[in-house]
């Protein structure tokens, strides 16, 4: 059964300007081998480039992505960790990652690793780390809306209680 949980994504709308720019560069260069069906030959050359990118390089993080939507949120910790691990050793993928993913999204991937292996916590019922991670996202990423947010929820949570 699929799970129900929420997911966020927030574009960063002036790295859509690279992504045109590279696009149109490709459209050129198809014209330039063949003048009737370069535009599709540029078309499906970004298409490629798109779902290799975008399916290989934050190949972590999507597994981490699929077995929450599954409601296997145990399961879904480690793949996010390793995500982390990642994107930490390799910063300039993320800081980049309009270019390097062809990704629009404001929120870096580490960050959203962090916000995720929280929320995964309060789902088993791990408030104390869910409460850590969220902790560590605003330390690391200093006004992060989604820590901030599950940071209240565990608050009030907590108050009721």
């Amino acid at each position: 059964m699929a799970s129900k949980a929420p997911i966020v994504k927030i574009p960063a709308w002036l790295s859509f300007i690279p992504q045109i720019l590279f696009i149109s560069l490709l459209f050129f260069l198809g014209r330039l081998i063949d003048e009737e069906q370069g535009t599709i030959y540029g078309l499906v050359v970004y298409f490629i480039i798109f779902y290799l990118l975008r399916n290989l390089v934050p190949k972590d993080h999507r597994k981490g992505m699929k077995e929450v939507k599954k409601g296997n949120f145990s399961e879904a910790i480690p793949h996010f960790e390793n995500s982390y691990d990642f994107f930490t050793r390799n910063e300039w993928i993320d800081k980049y990652r309009f270019i390097t993913m062809l990704s629009s999204g404001k929120m870096s991937y580490r960050e959203m690793a962090l916000n995720n292996i929280a929320y995964c916590y309060s789902q088993i019922g791990n408030g104390q780390q869910a409460k850590a991670y969220y902790e560590r996202t605003l330390q690391e990423f200093p006004g992060s809306v989604l820590a901030e947010s599950g940071l209240r929820m565990l608050e009030s949570m907590e108050e009721k209680e």
